[in-house]
């Protein structure tokens, strides 16, 4: 009698794809730098750069609603550019901030826009720059230049990305304080009889605790009080009088816009949470990496990628 041996099949080698899983957003812009002061007519402080996010239904930037979570695919690789922040000028007007964007295939392209810049404190005057949010979220923050009791318009933000800047348009002399630049969170203060304040950031959880980022620079003011920075970011103006100093920077990886004048504005951040379980472990550019509850976040200060 004959024994039979029934010989077992293994698996063919390899490892299934893994599904299709969400991942949630924060794609902030480089805020815009401030312009240059020319005498009695202090420059415009710069915007803070353009703010998208889809994270726990937070809002975006300039009131916009939170935005559509992505779904990320197994070996898709998605590229992540971290927008600088735009250089103050010692001549004219400002540097407008560079864009932050989130691309891959399968997905539509997420880009903020730079911050808009401060404009030129001279005579004739010039605007900031159109751009996400007025001086947190895209635009520039107005030149507060020309002939002794003119006005200067604000300059809007980028839809769903930042709020206006504040305006020179009130007071006996306005070109002697301009206005602050726009935040992600709310509009740059009008210069009246002080420099306007930037406009306030947004606040986000998507890191596991509550961050601000996204604030409009402080506008100049030849003699009287400076604007302060908006929360999140923005750089602080500066008075000429009796101080000579320049205005400070936007906070790095924050979008923060430039205080007037000659500040320069902070650089931008692109953050990605998704789950742990998910969570390829494949990434350049070295992002930092941490956990909250059962996601895993991604924090690029720099440009880089993450694969699926």
């Amino acid at each position: 009698m004959f024994g039979y041996r029934i010989l077992g099949f293994g698996s063919i080698a390899g490892t299934a794809p893994k599904p299709d899983y969400s991942a949630d957003f924060l794609v902030i812009a480089g805020g815009g730098g401030a312009g240059f002061d020319s005498g009695s007519f202090p420059a415009g402080a710069g915007g803070a750069g353009g703010y998208r996010n889809s994270f726990n239904s937070e809002t975006s930037g300039g009131g916009g609603s939170s935005e559509s979570s992505l779904t990320f695919s197994d070996g898709v690789t998605y590229t992540i550019t971290v927008g600088a922040g735009g250089a103050g000028s010692g001549s004219g007007d400002g540097a407008q901030g560079t864009n932050s964007s989130l691309s891959g295939t399968g997905i539509t392209t997420i880009t903020s826009t730079g911050g808009g810049y401060g404009g030129y404190g001279g005579f004739p005057s010039g605007n900031g720059s159109p751009g996400g949010v007025g001086g947190s979220g895209g635009s520039g923050g107005t030149s507060a230049g020309g002939a002794p009791g003119s006005n200067q318009a604000s300059v809007a933000g980028t839809s769903n990305q930042g709020f206006a800047s504040g305006s020179t348009n009130s007071g006996s002399d306005p070109t002697l304080n301009s206005g602050g630049g726009g935040g992600a969170g709310a509009v740059g203060a009008n210069g009246v009889s002080n420099a306007g304040a930037g406009g306030a950031g947004v606040a986000s959880l998507i890191t596991g605790s509550s961050v601000t980022r996204g604030g409009g620079g402080g506008g100049g003011s030849y003699n009287q009080t400076a604007g302060a920075g908006g929360s999140g970011g923005g750089g602080a103006g500066t008075t000429q009088i009796g101080n000579g100093s320049n205005g400070a920077d936007g906070t790095a990886n924050t979008g923060g816009g430039a205080g007037s004048p000659i500040g320069s504005g902070g650089s931008g951040v692109v953050i990605l949470r998704m789950p742990t379980a998910s969570y390829s472990g494949t990434t350049t550019g070295s992002p930092t990496v941490s956990t909250s509850g059962t996601d895993t976040i991604l924090v690029f200060n720099a440009s880089g990628s993450y694969t699926g």
